[in-house]
């Protein structure tokens, strides 16, 4: 037994003094580039809404990207799940080359028309940037998954402005049902530092308002939860589809580079004979439209569309936007089926798609109340861990492990992108046949 009880403390305090530190240089590099991205992103936005001719160019941007990753960026292809499989298995340090190319390919995404988000990239170049530390000052390999969680913390805090849900977010995203509370001090240190740098650097994130929320009784939250089910399976869908055109295409054209370009064309083609400009970009006008007015009941799955052809065919950028645009749309369409406010709705669709298609329920918990105000956080629970249960066991991030099965028990640390070879031998073993080797 200890002699006495102030030890710990006292040695907690180099712990917490070399983690303030090396958080707020996370917070510096990875604020930085995404004030810098951001604004990239504001003029490729507004350069394409002014010329919307440009859509017809996505075809041909969409060939020089993946020639430049097939040439360049083969090491970084991965993206996020490159990131989250170092953290769950160092074994070596991410090329900076990750930064550069992830920006510019995003930002050629939105200036010609893709429908791609803006979370993956920042979270890529802060893990890439936090990375850099650990090469200099030759980190052990605890050391260097918690200042990779960081840099991801710090990347999706401040494109988003929710600092509190970026810090959960990286902690949360890496496995479902598990948490790394080694990092929480870290995280929370670097999204709120990133955050602050960002707004520092003119920074201005879109605001959300939910007008009406409904009185917490047993038929609204029943609602609540009627919708977070359904919130949760367009979750599932979106990523199963994203990934299912991902391998049809990797399949069916080896040349990596005419991928987007086939993605470009159809796109392109699809917006002219459908009107649909609406659908490509982050589509942050259609989400702010969502919060005050009826809109057509068929945008969220014109979006869902677009953005799978988009991400599916290899055009650079996130998920996560297009997510917001989706359940915040399929909020509106909602509404009036269920007899709840508009606003309050498309609030929960905004976070609860996103927890389904992520499985990171705590944080979009947590990002309802920093967007939406506390009055929102009862229903905001119900709606996003009801979609994180009907999700199943997929997800955007294919590198994401299983911490904890949700309600089938699986093995722990199976990636996602294995459970359908998991599932098919059990399904042999149960038909008395021999796993495939």
């Amino acid at each position: 037994m200890p002699r006495t009880t102030h030890l710990e403390q006292l040695d907690l305090l180099p712990y917490i003094g070399k983690w303030l530190v090396l958080s707020f240089i996370v917070a510096c590099l990875a604020g930085s580039a995404s004030a810098f991205f951001l604004h990239a992103l504001d003029w490729a936005t507004s350069t394409r809404e002014a010329y919307p001719w440009l859509i017809w160019l996505l075809p041909i941007a969409g060939f020089v990207v993946g020639w430049c990753y097939l040439r360049m960026g083969r090491p970084v292809e991965a993206g996020n799940n490159l990131i989250i499989d170092e953290i769950h298995d160092p074994k070596r340090v991410i090329p900076l080359r990750m930064v550069p190319m992830v920006l510019i390919g995003t930002v050629v995404s939105h200036l010609f028309g893709a429908s791609v988000g803006r979370e993956g990239t920042a979270v890529q170049m802060g893990g890439a940037l936090a990375d850099r530390l650990t090469h200099v000052l030759r980190m052990r390999p605890e050391n260097r998954r918690i200042i990779l969680m960081a840099g991801m913390a710090a990347g999706f805090s401040s494109v988003f402005g929710t600092p509190l849900a970026g810090a959960i977010f990286g902690l949360e995203v890496l496995a479902i049902g598990r948490m790394r509370y080694d990092a929480l001090f870290p995280c929370m240190v670097a999204a709120i530092a990133a955050d602050r740098i960002g707004l520092l650097l003119g920074v201005h994130h879109t605001h959300y308002s939910v007008l009406e929320v409904a009185p917490l009784g047993v038929m609204s939250v029943l609602s609540v939860v009627a919708a977070g089910i359904l919130f949760g399976l367009i979750g599932m869908i979106f990523a199963n589809s994203a990934h299912a055109i991902g391998a049809f295409m990797k399949r069916h054209v080896p040349y990596a580079p005419l991928r987007p370009l086939i993605g470009g064309l159809v796109v392109a083609v699809a917006v002219w004979a459908v009107d649909g400009y609406r659908y490509i970009g982050l589509g942050i006008p259609s989400i702010v439209q969502a919060f005050r007015q009826p809109i057509a009941p068929w945008d969220f799955l014109g979006k869902l569309l677009f953005t799978v052809a988009s991400l599916g065919t290899g055009f650079k950028g996130g998920e996560v936007t297009p997510l917001f645009y989706i359940g915040a749309t399929l909020g509106n369409a909602l509404a009036p089926l269920l007899h709840l406010p508009f606003s309050m709705l498309a609030g929960l669709g905004f976070v609860a798609v996103f927890a389904g298609a992520a499985n990171t329920p705590i944080a979009t918990i947590v990002m309802a109340i920093e967007l939406f105000g506390p009055d929102i956080a009862p229903f905001s629970a119900i709606a996003c861990i009801a979609a994180y249960l009907f999700s199943g066991h997929s997800g955007v991030y294919h590198a994401q492990r299983v911490g904890h099965s949700k309600h089938r028990v699986l093995p722990e640390g199976l990636r996602i992108s294995e459970l359908g070879a998991y599932r098919k031998q059990l399904r042999q073993q149960s038909m008395g046949g021999t796993p495939e080797k």
